[in-house]
């Protein structure tokens, strides 16, 4: 097979996962086919450089070192949309032949994204355009990636969300409190519901199902009941207020992002139960650290079925974990489309047979 250049880089928010991920893909590339790998340092930004910001890998770069290593060595950037970016001025420029000239410049044959479903709507639409063959792979801790049961980073955070549930649950139980779990998720609850149920949580709310707070004071009332002095809530920072209100936080640049509905909710409990209630805002402690073992596992999984895809002439696909095994689905069916929970699913079904208030519907 003829020697092969192929491009590798992070897009959107990092996570545990992603130096395996990229471990893989070098060394199934290089040992299995004798290629290049070549990589796109902080996302799209890399190839839209001049000079053009990359480096190349080799065996010595990808010990075991890197399966232990989180986020991304080739860093990562979750804002700066090529089609409208963000100019010093204020204005807007379409710079996506930039990166279409930074590929060809590079001499590559093919291009692997590790992404979520927003980077890789805009990675599909920047191959498409410039005809780049693209592979990729699924990544984000919010675990939203449509034809995936998982998406790297996914288990390393929740792994952190429920050891914070456990941490918080002695502290409550000391004090006759209320303990209230802000974790991420973005617009879905995959995060939240796995964390509560796992970690025992009394009350779980998501933004895929409506809630009531006398929803959530008859759960503590009836935890109270039974005999028990405290309370946990877990929510996702996507959840909503009562009045359909998104709880928002602006950050650096006037940017606007989830958060607050933990405190929203703290205020509000706080006037109608006879309980101090406290927050925790677990927020970006959930991307960091050092990756779990199942983490580890998938992303290599995926990172060395991503190089067999192009090796086999299969190109705008995704690899996806499904039924205990990788498997890869076309581009077009992930791109910018979000998983959500199924408010009738496994998880939900099992949180409602636990007795956990999960929201508003029948058997809630």
């Amino acid at each position: 097979m003829a020697e092969k250049r192929i491009g590798i880089l992070t897009s959107g928010g990092d996570c545990a996962g992603l130096n395996a991920a990229l471990r893989a893909v070098v060394h199934r590339a290089i040992r299995g086919y004798g290629w290049r790998v070549f990589g796109i340092r902080d996302g799209s930004l890399g190839l839209m450089n001049r000079p053009l910001d990359f480096c190349e890998f080799d065996l010595s770069l990808v010990s075991g070192e890197m399966l232990r290593l989180g986020g991304t060595i080739l860093g990562t950037i979750n804002k700066g949309d090529p089609f409208a970016y963000p100019m010093p001025d204020g204005t807007t420029r379409d710079r996506s032949q930039d990166f279409v000239d930074g590929y060809k410049e590079l001499g590559l044959d093919a291009l692997i994204v590790i992404g979520g479903d927003g980077s890789m709507r805009i990675l599909n639409k920047l191959c498409k355009m410039g005809n780049v063959p693209m592979v990729g792979i699924p990544k984000t801790i919010d675990n939203d990636v449509a034809q995936t049961d998982y998406a790297i980073g996914y288990a390393t955070a929740l792994s952190v969300a429920c050891e914070a549930i456990d941490r918080l649950a002695p502290t409550a139980a000391s004090h006759h409190r209320v303990m209230i779990l802000e974790v991420m998720g973005r617009d879905v609850g995959h995060l939240a519901l796995s964390a509560g149920i796992a970690g025992g949580a009394d009350v779980i709310l998501i933004p895929e199902i409506a809630y009531s707070l006398d929803g959530i004071v008859a759960k503590v009332a009836a935890v109270r009941a039974e005999g028990r002095n405290h309370a946990l809530v877990v929510v996702a920072e996507g959840c909503k207020t009562e009045k359909g209100l998104a709880m928002t936080q602006l950050h650096t640049g006037g940017e606007a992002r989830y958060g607050g509905i933990g405190q929203y909710l703290a205020e509000k409990l706080g006037q109608l139960i006879e309980a101090e209630t406290r927050v925790t805002v677990l927020g970006h402690v959930q991307r960091g650290g050092t990756p779990g073992m199942r983490d580890r596992l998938v992303a290599s999984a995926f990172g060395v079925h991503a190089v067999d895809l192009i090796a086999q002439g299969k190109i705008d696909r995704v690899v996806a974990w499904q039924h205990g095994q990788v498997v890869d689905v076309p581009l077009s069916e992930v791109a910018g489309i979000t998983r959500a929970v199924d408010p009738y699913g496994t998880l939900a079904h099992t949180a409602r047979g636990l007795g956990i208030y999960l929201g508003e519907m029948a058997g809630g």
